[in-house]
């Protein structure tokens, strides 16, 4: 029987741990797998009727918990409590800051962990390398090269690109007005760079469905790829015109040029390094026909489908 455990409950983890219990949950009991969830100390005791309605639900599934803060403890006490473990997916994201992706790494290979799954949930770093938009992903490319320079824990990278629902957040931009849309509001689409710029997304449900198949089934190493759908900004403003009415879209383009001008002004702006990243276009899109959800005949969602579940 394997031992998995889970780093983080948020919005990727969440799908992950329900996708695995699913999947598990065909095996024979004797070789059903335990699934484990990482959580912070703070979090088992917290009093939100919110939290402990979703850690009843996860209970419900067969998953257990391990208390840990990933970001108080050292690499050294975090790997005495991965040792157990055969294979641990981290869903942490980047909020735990600088610094916690290559602490994570370096307490896997001290754990002596058999197979991990890094928060690499994202563009191609390979491609982007570790510079591009003020060393955005110099952290990642770092944990990649460590990955490589050993032989002794397996490893697996999902490439995802983008998370679907960011691509309409309207802090990020590209479209914004979409809530107000169905009460006659103009939506605005950008491009990032150009119309024919493309962009990757899946949705992190749909991660969850690939990920547990590579987990419990599959079982790959090295660098894999999904997408939910690979589009440019051009067909995503017709996507949302064919949604709301050519007449409530208005399109723009932000350039590479001004995209830059403004991370200038505001060097450690996350959102404006990221803007500045995908309208280079280098790393953030690849042929959905490459990808691991389409050799495992995964259905996912693709953007007109995300928009039609918006009402």
């Amino acid at each position: 029987m394997s031992q998995i455990l889970v780093l983080g409950s948020g919005e990727l983890g969440l799908p992950i741990l329900h996708s695995l219990a699913s999947l598990a949950s065909a095996s024979p009991p004797s070789s059903r797998p335990m699934i484990t969830l990482l959580i912070r100390p703070s979090t088992l005791t917290s009093l939100s009727p919110s939290k402990s309605k979703e850690l009843a639900s996860l209970i419900d599934l067969g998953i257990k918990f391990l208390g840990a803060d990933i970001a108080t403890s050292t690499a050294t006490q975090l790997a005495a409590r991965f040792k157990p473990y055969d294979i641990i997916i981290s869903c942490t994201g980047f909020a735990g800051g600088a610094g916690t992706q290559l602490k994570l790494a370096h307490a896997i290979f001290e754990a002596g962990v058999a197979h991990y799954y890094p928060w690499q949930f994202g563009v191609d770093y390979d491609v982007i390398g570790p510079e591009v938009a003020n060393g955005l992903f110099r952290e990642q490319c770092e944990v990649r090269r460590l990955l490589r320079a050993q032989d002794k824990t397996k490893w697996t990278i999902v490439s995802t690109g983008m998370f679907t629902s960011f691509l309409f957040e309207p802090f990020f931009g590209v479209v914004e007005g979409l809530e107000n849309a169905g009460a006659g509001g103009e939506v605005v689409v950008r491009a990032l760079g150009s119309w024919e710029n493309e962009v990757t997304v899946t949705s992190p449900e749909d991660i969850g469905t690939v990920v547990s198949n590579l987990v419990l089934e599959d079982q790959r190493t090295g660098v894999v790829f999904t997408a939910g759908d690979t589009v440019s900004y051009g067909r995503l403003a017709d996507l949302v015109e064919g949604k709301f009415g050519k007449e409530k879209v208005r399109r723009e383009v932000w350039s590479l040029d001004f995209l830059r001008a403004e991370l200038e002004k505001e060097p450690e702006n996350q959102i404006k390094k990221y803007r500045c990243l995908f309208a280079e276009g280098k790393g953030v899109s690849w042929d959905e026909a490459s990808t691991v959800n389409e050799e495992l005949n995964i259905k996912t969602t693709d953007v007109q489908g995300f928009l039609a579940s918006k009402g």
